[in-house]
């Protein structure tokens, strides 16, 4: 092999290995809490997917005659009050909550990433406009607005995931929005207006690139919190319905029977609190990681 085709080896690999992505990757392994929360992220998204395979028994399965049993061989985490297996149910949660948070967070991004980038290069009286309707969003009431949709419509996931997006969405217009009117004046940009690039190519091509940083971010901080609002509404009822299982729903029921079966509110307890700080460290992690004053982490 000669020794032109080894270099050009080696400069392709060097390239792969020093991508932007893979570097980042490398950084997040290398801090302790971020790698321990994303390989706990990990194994929730398997738990997931693969949520047939995984749960022993069918999660909507009654049992009359094993109702409120004590966690055991048969039945690790025990039997709610129905004899349905809590193990399988905090399983099946788990695809609840994920596809709920993952929902409402893309919906929430999506309509405030797209706001936020036309705010962001739009004329100042559009800008004040939009700046006025996210604020106005951004102080509703979340439990009480979610509670009057519910009330209206009846609940469902789709209410609960249209309750998310309104609410999170204006966080999403702020970060963007702002991350725009600070880019918008770099030579760069100005450059490529001078060139004739439109709006639409200056947002996605040469503003979003930029910007994906802190929204990355954003979104890791915002699926606990997401988690969070649909365990809330659903132990009032007025989130995800039964059978299907969800964490507050189960944990609703759980306090029913606190004094008779506490494992059933423990199990359901439990999941939501690793889950949301799991998903923050996760957070943290990325945030110093992409943060260029850190250098890659703090020192």
């Amino acid at each position: 092999m000669s020794d032109l085709s080894v270099g050009a080896e080696t400069v392709s690999s060097r390239r792969v290995d020093g991508s932007p992505l893979g570097a980042t990757f490398r950084r997040l392994l290398a801090n302790r809490v971020g790698a321990f929360a994303l390989l706990f992220i990990a194994a929730l998204v398997l738990a997931a997917i693969f949520a047939p395979l995984i749960a022993p028994f069918d999660p909507i399965a009654i049992n009359p005659r094993e109702r409120m049993q004590a966690p055991g061989w048969q039945h690790l985490l025990g039997t709610d009050q129905l004899g349905r297996d809590v193990l399988s149910r905090i399983i099946y949660g788990t695809r609840t909550a994920l596809r709920v948070a993952l929902s409402g967070t893309g919906a929430a991004l999506v309509v405030g990433m797209g706001l936020g980038m036309i705010s962001g290069l739009a004329p100042r009286w559009l800008d004040s406009c939009l700046v006025l309707v996210g604020d106005s969003l951004k102080a509703l009431p979340l439990v009480l607005f979610a509670l009057a949709l519910v009330s209206i419509y009846g609940p469902s996931m789709t209410i609960l995931i249209v309750v998310i997006t309104i609410s999170m969405a204006p966080g999403y217009f702020r970060v963007v929005r702002n991350q725009v009117l600070v880019l918008r004046n770099a030579d760069y940009i100005i450059a490529a207006q001078a060139m004739g690039s439109s709006r639409l190519r200056l947002g996605l091509t040469h503003l979003l690139p930029n910007i994906i940083g802190p929204i990355l971010v954003l979104i890791a901080m915002d699926i606990p919190a997401v988690i969070g609002i649909e365990s809330g509404l659903s132990f009032l009822g007025q989130g995800v319905q039964p059978p299907q299982a969800s964490w507050g729903t189960m944990l609703s029921e759980g306090y029913a029977y606190l004094r008779q079966a506490p494992h059933i509110a423990l199990a359901a307890g439990v999941p939501i609190i690793l889950t949301t700080v799991a998903f923050t460290f996760f957070g943290e992690a990325l945030r110093d990681v992409l943060d260029p004053r850190t250098n890659g982490g703090r020192k």
